[in-house]
């Protein structure tokens, strides 16, 4: 598995989630803690919640991403999973071809119970995987998952990791 980088992260989680309305998930904020905004596998990007670059920053992501996908949805059907009306998105990662990893956000759910939605690049494929952002990058890392929108070639054998820096 990958190694943590020696330093683990400081996160302003209560400006982070006053900015989002909403509480994050523990898993997501350890995961942030031990491997900050990161890079897997020269693929998937962690986004860190105030990361000093903001194409890694998940409150810009956030920020953007439900402006794009309230346009989109003019036009394209909403997943079956949003379509109550009460239930939302928020961006978790990101990858280098342009999908997009969310949590699946419900009202009467806790933010530890929220499970991952995965979209791909430039279309209105979606998939719904029951299971915490954490369970699913360790899934997809060790092969136990295998999505059809995210690139064939991720996970890599050999796992990297790399931090993201401000520039």
């Amino acid at each position: 598995m990958i190694a943590p980088p020696s330093e683990p992260r400081t996160t302003d989680w209560a400006s982070a989630e006053g900015q989002l309305g909403i509480a994050l998930p523990t898993d997501y904020k350890e995961l942030i803690r031990t491997f900050g905004g990161s890079n897997w596998d020269d693929y998937l990007y962690l986004l860190e919640p105030g990361h000093p670059n903001a194409n890694y920053d998940l409150i810009d992501w956030e920020d953007q991403q439900t402006e794009a996908l309230e346009e989109l949805w003019e036009f394209e059907k909403k997943p079956d999973e949003l379509a109550d009306g009460r239930s939302r998105v928020i961006p978790w990662a990101t990858t280098d071809n342009g999908e997009c990893l969310y949590w699946l956000v419900r009202a009467d759910q806790s933010p530890d119970n929220w499970t991952v939605m995965v979209n791909e690049a430039r279309g209105d494929r979606w998939e719904h995987y029951s299971m915490n952002c954490t369970e699913f990058l360790v899934a997809m890392l060790e092969g136990e998952v295998q999505s059809t929108v995210l690139s064939s070639r991720f996970p890599l054998t050999q796992h990297q990791l790399r931090q993201l820096t401000a520039v």
